[in-house]
């Protein structure tokens, strides 16, 4: 039950650092200024329902995107370890990483776009460290760990959909400096956690090496 407990709790510190609500509302309502209220509304629905789908998808599929590509859960930790790792180290240094941002300065509305679906769902919520964590989180396949894993980040999409809403509120309240240092601060964490999944991933894969020459 600790074990269990203590998984959890990793879960929801390591999914609320990577989705990072202050930093991302500060996005959302600079993407959403001059819009009404209802489609505010529905943008910020369309983003988290957007990131939901995926991720959940990755958690609840993970066993399976496995063993079709021939991946080892310690080839996942390791790869997913680093790119979690250097997205926390931008954080902490003030920039928005790479794999968290849009392709293009363009206005996505001047596109045509759902701006819900992208870029604020995907990749800016759903980017490829959401989703390298999510199956990190699942990869061993436990159907518990799994159930927990998509409650987990089902409520933190909840808590997002809140901020968004209230993120000319939030932003107020924190300001710019508050928000720098929050997001500093989920950097560090982040890359904290970064470093612990590389290093699972390491372990494992010395125990997988050792195993093979031992057969």
């Amino acid at each position: 039950m600790h074990d269990l407990l203590s998984h959890t709790l990793v879960m929801i510190g390591g999914y609320f650092a990577i989705m990072n609500p202050f930093a991302n509302t500060a996005i959302f309502t600079a993407v959403t200024a001059g819009m009404d209220d209802r489609s505010v509304k529905k943008t910020a629905f369309s983003a988290v329902v957007t990131a939901l789908g995926i991720v959940l998808s990755f958690i609840l599929l993970g066993r399976i995107i496995f063993d079709f590509f021939g991946i080892t859960l310690p080839a996942l930790r390791v790869a997913g370890g680093i790119m979690v790792f250097f997205i926390g180290f931008d954080m902490m240094h003030g920039r928005t990483s790479a794999a968290h941002a849009p392709a293009s300065d363009n206005s996505p509305a001047e596109q045509g776009q759902n701006i819900g679906i992208s870029p604020l769902g995907i990749p800016i919520l759903a980017g490829p460290g959401t989703i390298a964590v999510s199956m990190s989180y699942s990869a061993t396949g436990n159907v518990q760990e799994i159930a927990i894993n998509a409650l987990v980040f089902s409520i933190m999409c909840m808590v997002t959909y809140v901020f968004f809403l209230l993120g000319e509120k939030v932003e107020q309240k924190l300001g710019q400096e508050g928000l720098k240092v929050i997001t500093q601060l989920m950097g560090l964490i982040l890359s904290v956690i970064g470093i612990q999944i590389g290093l699972e991933g390491i372990f494992g894969a010395i125990s997988l090496f050792e195993q093979h020459h031992a057969s």
